[in-house]
């Protein structure tokens, strides 16, 4: 049995307050080659999470929040934004799935967020996701505005 408990994510909570991209996974399945992979991701405000999409090979990802706040947005190719979800266990609103070839986003709204991941694998970093060019890169100057731009466009 795996074991999602207060022990573990307390620890990953704190790692990812420590870590400079203020986010921290951790990974339930064991080897890349996995059909399906499930992370849980523990994240906080200051993350950026670059807008992206997976597609050849075209994977489903899923979101449930377990702890925290947070939207979820879906963008158009031109990088206007299409449909949000803020997932907030408090108002009943656990999770969204996005299908493939749809540019999305996590934008964290409250500290000690916690969210479990599914995705289909396998995992190959050479094609796992791509970034979408109308949103900076994770590091580069302008995320901040980005994040602010899109939590105002959707009125939060």
């Amino acid at each position: 049995m795996i074991r999602i408990d207060k022990k573990l994510t307390d620890r990953l909570i704190e790692d990812a307050i420590k870590s400079a991209r203020k986010r921290k996974n951790y990974n339930f399945h064991t080897a890349l080659s996995d059909p399906m992979n499930r992370m849980l991701h523990a994240m906080e405000p200051e993350t950026y999470v670059q807008p992206h999409k997976h597609e050849n090979p075209d994977k489903r990802e899923a979101f449930l929040v377990l702890k925290g706040r947070v939207v979820v947005v879906e963008f158009s190719d031109k990088g206007e934004i299409e449909d949000y979800m803020i997932l907030d266990p408090k108002t009943g609103h656990y999770g969204a799935e996005i299908q493939p070839r749809t540019w999305h986003t996590l934008l964290v709204l409250e500290k000690g967020t916690l969210v479990y991941e599914v995705k289909d694998g396998p995992y190959d970093p050479a094609d796992d996701k791509f970034f979408a060019p109308w949103a900076p890169k994770e590091g580069e100057e302008g995320c901040e505005e980005f994040k602010k731009d899109v939590l105002s466009e959707i009125g939060l």
